[in-house]
Order: C-alpha cells, then sequence, then structure tokens
C-alpha cells in the first residue's frame, strides 16, 4: 500500500476528555526533553569546570546527545508498531528520565557522555511520537488545535531555555539542569501511562516485524557521519580529508540504506511515504524551518554574549520576546488553519520569517534589547504559520499505518535542516569574520581614525600611536576590539543566509496539491 492510493488520515471521530489529557502529558515530556538540550548548552563552562573537561572535548556533551536523537529519530516508526504508541512514549520518557538522574550522578566525563546518548535516543523518540499523536487520537476538526499545542511546546523550549539555564546555573549546582527533568518525568510517564490506555494501535496489517539490523547499522552510520562532519566543518574547512571522509561515509551509507529500505518487504523506515507530493515538499518545508530557527536560536546568543558581553540570564530575558509573540500569536494561527488554504498560509508563514531574519542582518555593535523586540517579534509570529500548515500538509493524507513513520521523517528532516543550517552559519561566520579582521587591521595601520573610533580605540591613544609600528602590550590591547567588530558584520551576513534561504522556499507552495483534509473543505 503506498500513500497515493491508500485512505489518508486516521479513522478517530471523537476526542474525549482522556484524549486530550494524555496528549498534554505527552506534550510536557516532549517540551522537557528539548527544554533540556538548550539549558545544558547554556551551561556547559560550568560543567567542564566541574569535570576538568579538556576544552577541546567538551563540544561531545552537546554532541552525543544531538547524534543519538537523529539516530532515534527516524526508528519512531518501527518502534510505534513494535511496542505501540502509550508504550513506546512511557518507556522513552521513562528511560530519559532514568539518564537524566544518571547525568546528574556523573563523575567523570565518559559517564557523562554514556548517559547523554541514553538520553538522546529516548528523546529523540519523543518529537515524532506526539506529532504522530495529532493524527491518531483526534479527528480532522481538531487536529489544528492539537498540533498548536504540540508546535507550541516543540518551538518555546529553545526560546526560554537559555534563562532557564541561566537561572538554574546561578542558582545552584550544576546537576540540577538534569534533576529538574525527574518530576516532569515521572509525571508524564504517569499520565500517558494512565489515560491513554486505549489509544489508536498503529499496524502493518499481517507482516512479520523483524528488525532489519543491515539497514539499522547503515542508517546509523550514515547519521553519525553526517552529524560529526557538520559540526567539524566549520573549524576544521570542508575541504579537510576528515571531513569529507564522513560526508562520503554519509552518502554511501545513505544511498545503501535507501535502496535496501525501498526494496524491502518490512522496511525498517516507511520511505515510501515521499511518494508522496505533499509529504515530500512538506519535508522540504520542515528542513528549511530547522535551518532558519536553529540558525536564529544560535545567532542570537552568539551576538548577544560574544559583542555584547551579555550572561546567559539576560540573554534569556532578551530571547523571551521570541516565545511571548508565538504564544499570543498561537491562537490566530489556530483559527486560520481551519479557514484558510494551508498552501497560502505556509507562504505567509515562511514569509514573515524570512523578513523576520532579514531584519537583523543590520545590527551593529550597539545593537540591543530595543532594537532586537520588532524582530524577534516578527520571528515570533511566523513560526507557528512555519509549523501547523506544513505539519497537516505532510501527514494529513497519509494512511494510519505510515503516520508513525512520516512523523518520524518530517521531524528527522528538521533536525537535519538544523544541523546543515549550524554548520552553514558557523562557516559563515569564520570565514567572514576572518575577512573582516584583517580588513580592519589594515586600515588601522593605514592610520584610519574613524575605523578606530568606531571599534571603539580612544581618540588619543590611536592619535599618539599612529605612524608607529605596535608593540606586543598594543597588540593584545587592540586584538579584542578588532575581532568582537569583525563578528558584527559577520552575524549580519549569517542572518541574510538564513532569510534569502527562507525566502526561495516559499516558491514550493506551487506544487503543493490541495486535498479534501486542506482548511475549509474539511
Amino acid at each position: 500500500m503506498t500513500p497515493s492510493n491508500a485512505s489518508p488520515g486516521p479513522v478517530t471521530q471523537t476526542a474525549g476528555l482522556a484524549a486530550w489529557a494524555g496528549f498534554t502529558f505527552m506534550c510536557l515530556g516532549m517540551f522537557m526533553a528539548i527544554l533540556d538540550v538548550q539549558i545544558v548548552a547554556t551551561s556547559l563552562p560550568t560543567i567542564q569546570a566541574a569535570l576538568r573537561i579538556p576544552p577541546d572535548r567538551m563540544v561531545w556533551i552537546q554532541t552525543a546527545y544531538l547524534t543519538a536523537e537523529i539516530v532515534a529519530i527516524p526508528l519512531t516508526g518501527y518502534l510505534t508498531d513494535v511496542l505501540g504508541m502509550r508504550r513506546l512514549f512511557v518507556g522513552a520518557v521513562g528511560l530519559f528520565t532514568l539518564a537524566s538522574i544518571g547525568c546528574a550522578m556523573s563523575g567523570s566525563f565518559e559517564s557523562l557522555i554514556l548517559w547523554r546518548v541514553v538520553q538522546g535516543f529516548s528523546g529523540g523518540t519523543l518529537i515524532p511520537i506526539v506529532f504522530s499523536a495529532v493524527f491518531l487520537l483526534f479527528p480532522v476538526r481538531v487536529q489544528g488545535l492539537a498540533t498548536t499545542i504540540a508546535g507550541v511546546a516543540a518551538v518555546l523550549a529553545p526560546t526560554i531555555g537559555p534563562i532557564v539555564g541561566g537561572w538554574v546555573t546561578q542558582s545552584f549546582s550544576w546537576h540540577w539542569l538534569f534533576r529538574i527533568n525527574i518530576v516532569p518525568g515521572v509525571v508524564a510517564a504517569l499520565g500517558v501511562g494512565w489515560l491513554l490506555r486505549g489509544e489508536p494501535a498503529v499496524e502493518r496489517s499481517g507482516v512479520a516485524r523483524a528488525i532489519d539490523l543491515v539497514a539499522l547499522v547503515l542508517l546509523a552510520v550514515a547519521l553519525v557521519a553526517l552529524q560529526i562532519g557538520l559540526k567539524d566543518a566549520p573549524t576544521r574547512g570542508w575541504g579537510d580529508a576528515w571531513v569529507l571522509g564522513l560526508l562520503a561515509l554519509f552518502v554511501a551509507c545513505g544511498i545503501g540504506f535507501a535502496v535496501r529500505t525501498w526494496r524491502a518487504a518490512v522496511p525498517l523506515v516507511e520511505l515510501h511515504c515521499f511518494a508522496d507530493r505533499n509529504f515530500a515538499i512538506g519535508c522540504l518545508f520542515s528542513f528549511v524551518l530547522g535551518f532558519g530557527l536553529f540558525g536564529s536560536t544560535y545567532l542570537m546568543p552568539f551576538f548577544l554574549g560574544l559583542v555584547r558581553g551579555h550572561g546567559a540570564l539576560r540573554i534569556g530575558e532578551i530571547m523571551l520576546v521570541t516565545g511571548i509573540a508565538q504564544l499570543v500569536t498561537a491562537p490566530i494561527a489556530v483559527w486560520a488553519e481551519r479557514r484558510v488554504d494551508p498552501r497560502w498560509l505556509t507562504a505567509f508563514g515562511f514569509g514573515l520569517f524570512a523578513i523576520g531574519l532579514l531584519m537583523s542582518m543590520g545590527q551593529t555593535a550597539q545593537t540591543d534589547f530595543h532594537a532586537m523586540i520588532l524582530p524577534q517579534i516578527v520571528r515570533g509570529a511566523a513560526i507557528m504559520f512555519c509549523l501547523l500548515p506544513p505539519t497537516r500538509m505532510a501527514l494529513g493524507r497519509l494512511p494510519r499505518n505510515l503516520v508513525a513513520d512520516g512523523s518520524g521523517l518530517f521531524n528527522l528532516m528538521r533536525n537535519l535542516g538544523g544541523a546543515v543550517g549550524l554548520a552553514l552559519v558557523d562557516t559563515t561566520i569564520f570565514s567572514r569574520a576572518a575577512t573582516e579582521g584583517r580588513h580592519i587591521a589594515s586600515r588601522l595601520q593605514a592610520g584610519d581614525l574613524d575605523t578606530a573610533l568606531r571599534i571603539g580605540i580612544p581618540r588619543d591613544a590611536f592619535l599618539e600611536q599612529r605612524g608607529q609600528p605596535l608593540d606586543d602590550f598594543a597588540v593584545e590591547m587592540v586584538r579584542p576590539l578588532v575581532e568582537k567588530a569583525a563578528l558584527v558584520p559577520a552575524v549580519n551576513a549569517a542572518w541574510a543566509l538564513c532569510g534569502v534561504l527562507t525566502a526561495i522556499i516559499v516558491i514550493a507552495v506551487l506544487w503543493v496539491r490541495r486535498t479534501p483534509y486542506d482548511a475549509g473543505s474539511s
């Protein structure tokens, strides 16, 4: 059965209070897992100092989690078939909570990395499970509301992560970055386990469910190679032998996995979802959303920390504007999603998101909270329109037995977009900053007073030194000013990259098919 000839959508026609309450607990578990990634990211220096981790190994605290997560996401469909949605969620959130306890008790770098891998794999299944539940638990008429609840939880967590992480780090020890997961994890597991005992099962009718170990290894190797390759590319260079080798390994294993899975009678991941045009285009939108969303949530704290010199808590307070805008516009998105063609809502959302990204490309070294309010409001208002219609567009036409696989692939594309986006953003910043730094240094050596004043060198000090060779002390005093000034246009170029790509993808709506599940016809 393929997506094109199967009956689309769920058969559920009503959703009771238990279903809504259980779904809310599912969103709590997903929110907890996403929030954990961000709060740990803001507190890495604290963890590094406590466990005496070498600086060059610190990045693995996040890489271990993200790599395990990206492997788990596409396996969610298979695991749902084997365990059922309720049991898989309860097991995953329970394992995530256990791993959080393990992280909090870690006394060494090695044990922390081990538990972060467990955290990442268990947490990686939670997002696609929740978005699968939207189409398996609820009838079409309320799927927009359910998607909004899940979407707000998914995009709000990274927004408030810096302020939560900064507050926890300043008020308690680093162990509480993981201990705070215990109570919501237990509550979510118990709530879902009790309330969703009668959830609809996802079955591959009459077909054995043996796991394809070869396909699993190919998938894991491909995604791990891609994740590590993208992580190392900005610092090592895209032409580095190590990076090229990892990317080549990704391509080889990825092709092998795709060929084997496409031909399998019982595939590990149901790639036939991509035979549905709307699903394929929806995944493309998901990829670009990940690019812009991950890129923007990286660029803001990067700029505020390195250029403006703010701490984690202040950065979190500034970025809270985006979260508030998301919450305010979420009801509007729900109202519009049921009345307006999702193709035009998607175009509106990505167009508005592109404008919000491009509004930040004119930042100066003095740009701070007040100048960042409007771009954040525009981006926050756009995000729900970038999430709801494409999700409905991608998953709404799939038959029930493909929804879990489709949700995993849809969310995988967003994470892959984020990984690619961060790599390209970092590459843009590093390359552009180096070029700008050389230009600023050459202008200073030529005696350009305007450049000196712009980067913060006192007039008298510069005029006194102008025309004379710089001694070591003067070089050490000037270097931080040059580096900070060079970051500003580099960050602006990265904002432009995110904005232009987001704007270009809008034209893809022209190839989306209108379906009976589109707004206004349900």
